[in-house]
């Protein structure tokens, strides 16, 4: 993962503006789109606990953007990989789907993914052993990465790590693998401002980012 490129992250959204159907979350999957284009990713992964909805066609348009590639992991039923290629469309082809244990699947076939978003829905504590095998895969890979959890209402965060709760859609849980890395002779940080339109109710998201050079 390269740094970060607000051209990419701007695309992706309008893009995934263009796919999805707006609804009861709003802003959701156009976040996840501009985050995974931002970051520049390449093995964007998601993990499902049942059939893949609207946020992959986010991904989809954040791997048009960086030529990167989508990867849908299903938990659920046998039946769940066509039912979700038929509620995707044409856009089902832009995706590899696969059937089997999220876990396992980070560790093994999808090591080295450098976003990874999972369904805090996949069963009680699984979505925190999914993370887990996220963290790892990620570090296995280039180091530096981005997890983000989604459904994150009422779990907050990811016990041990340290996560931004994001209170959107039904909460999103973000963590950044390796972003404490020096960067250009300084430390970047970052934190999330979200806004609502007092006119609309529509929530927005910002990722503020600032530079921290020792003082010598």
């Amino acid at each position: 993962m390269s740094s970060w490129s607000s051209e990419n992250a701007t695309k992706a959204y309008l893009q995934a503006l263009k796919m999805g159907k707006r609804g009861k979350e709003p802003d959701v999957g156009e976040f996840i789109s501009a985050l995974a284009a931002g970051n520049n990713a390449q093995l964007i992964v998601m993990a499902c606990s049942s059939i893949a909805v609207s946020r992959t066609l986010a991904l989809v348009a954040a791997a048009r953007q960086t030529g990167g590639r989508v990867v849908c992991i299903l938990s659920g039923v046998i039946g769940d990989i066509d039912a979700s290629k038929k509620s995707l469309g044409r856009y089902a082809n832009c995706i590899e789907f696969v059937k089997g244990d999220a876990q396992k699947l980070l560790m093994g076939d999808y090591k080295g993914a450098d976003f990874v978003l999972i369904d805090c829905n996949i069963d009680i504590d699984g979505h925190e052993k999914v993370f887990r095998a996220a963290k790892e895969s990620v570090m296995h890979g280039s180091g530096a990465g981005v997890i983000v959890g989604y459904n994150a209402l009422p779990k907050v965060s990811w016990r041990g790590y340290k996560t931004h709760f994001l209170p959107i859609g039904e909460g999103l849980l973000v963590t950044r693998i390796g972003e404490n890395s020096d960067v250009g002779g300084g430390r970047k940080r970052s934190r999330w401002v979200v806004t609502v339109d007092k006119c609309t109710g529509e929530e927005h998201v910002f990722r503020v980012t600032s530079s921290s050079c020792p003082l010598n």
